[in-house]
């Protein structure tokens, strides 16, 4: 009987052969397939994807953990791919974390990343965040550990701490993190290449780089943050962005001109849509189970 590879193995095994290993944000079931079909290894829930696309607020710390779970669960169902999830602060206490981190292995997830933001936390790349002591996040850390029920399962520590107390403090502040249990470390909102190599000169663990668009870091290369040492690069909501974009010009062209007709070359085809999904797959058989 061939031994059961979890989804924490998935990512372990992306991450250590990714030069560095690209993360891309999916908002849905739906948006996993389109980044499997294009060729990712691994797939992110973003928090502030969940408030934005599935409850229409903003990542301001008002999602919950059943809200995120529904996501989870969805794209887990549909696609193959490790998926990373943002566990924002985990939800509560130590008990709440280790329930956290049990209920998302359950649900289908490879990992999650943890914050060192107070409960009522912002975007990262927004201004007036607040963090909680070194101590408090460690504790954090050993919380998500002990709820490991897969002890592949990927806990990644994020520190928000640069904005706040600068890069020398961060750097402390991620040895207590990777000292506490963590897996990989998040450091948020850089601005600079020589940041992650001094993050990367002092740590063991795998670090990841969030490129995002409109924030604080540049859009670095894969290339650029390979040679600054940064082991995964992040896209959190690419897509998501490309895609609301795209929606908005629709339903512009529907109110104003009364057809969607300019907008048809933009758009993904029946078949297309069809090939994704296998839809002929499903409609075979169909005919198969109930041919007479």
């Amino acid at each position: 009987m061939s031994e059961v590879i979890s989804q924490g193995q998935n990512l372990r095994k992306a991450i250590k052969e990714g030069k560095p290993l690209q993360i891309v944000g999916t908002i849905n079931a739906y948006t996993a397939l389109l980044a499997e079909q294009a060729g990712h290894n691994a797939i992110y829930l973003s928090g502030g994807g969940v408030a934005a696309s599935s409850l229409g607020v903003p990542d301001l710390g008002i999602t919950t953990l059943q809200d995120v779970l529904i996501d989870v669960e969805r794209i887990a169902n549909a696609s193959s791919l490790p998926l990373l999830v943002d566990a924002d602060t985990g939800w509560g206490g130590a008990f709440n974390i280790s329930r956290t981190v049990k209920s998302l292995i359950t649900y289908g997830a490879a990992g999650l990343h943890i914050e060192d933001q107070i409960a009522q936390k912002r975007c990262g790349h927004r201004p007036n965040k607040e963090i909680v002591s070194s101590e408090e996040m460690s504790d954090r850390i050993k919380a998500a550990v002990d709820g490991k029920t897969d002890q592949d399962f990927v806990v990644m520590a994020r520190t928000d701490a640069l904005a706040n107390e600068g890069l020398e403090s961060a750097i402390e502040r991620a040895l207590a993190y990777e000292e506490s249990g963590a897996d990989a470390l998040f450091p948020e909102a850089l601005t600079e290449l020589e940041q992650y190599m001094e993050f990367k000169k002092h740590l063991k663990i795998p670090i990841l780089a969030n490129i995002t668009e409109f924030g604080q870091t540049p859009l670095f290369s894969c290339d650029e943050l390979h040679k600054a040492g940064v082991d995964m690069v992040l896209y959190p909501l690419s897509a998501f962005r490309a895609m609301s974009k795209a929606a908005e010009s629709v339903y512009s062209d529907i109110s104003k001109k009364g057809t969607q007709e300019g907008q048809i070359k933009n758009m993904q085809t029946r078949d297309e849509l069809y090939d994704v999904l296998d839809y002929h797959s499903f409609e075979n058989k169909l005919d198969e189970l109930f041919k007479k």
